[in-house]
Parts: structure tokens; sequence; C-alpha cells
């Protein structure tokens, strides 16, 4: 059996946690940040779960993670 491709996009995109948990950053924060409140890029910081009806298809992108 060959070994499976990752999608590399997929791989810049999310990170999965030792407990299985999908990771992902939020939009919005590449560039016209100065029409943004400094309140809206702050929350945007950091990584947060993805949702639950998107993990299996991240998951199947990710076959080593």
């Amino acid at each position: 059996m060959p070994k499976l491709k990752t999608k590399k996009a997929a791989a810049k995109r999310f990170k999965i946690t030792a407990n299985g948990k999908v990771m992902r950053n939020l939009a919005g924060r590449r560039h016209i940040l100065g029409d943004k409140s400094s309140k809206l890029k702050r929350n945007k910081r950091g990584f947060f779960e993805a949702s639950t009806s998107d993990m299996k298809k991240i998951k199947a992108c990710l076959p080593y993670a």
C-alpha cells in the first residue's frame, strides 16, 4: 500500500491537537487592518476550534497529523 499524501494547503491552515481537535485561524487578519477596530483585531488573534461538521473532511486531508 503506498503512502497517503497530505494536502499541503490544509497542512498550512489547520493544526490538530493531542486530543484530536482541529484548530484554525480566523479570517480577516491579512490586509486593510487600518479600517478595523483594535477590539476586532485582538479578538481574531490565536487559534480557534474548527466546526465539528468540517472536522471529518479536514482530518481526511491530514492523514498523518
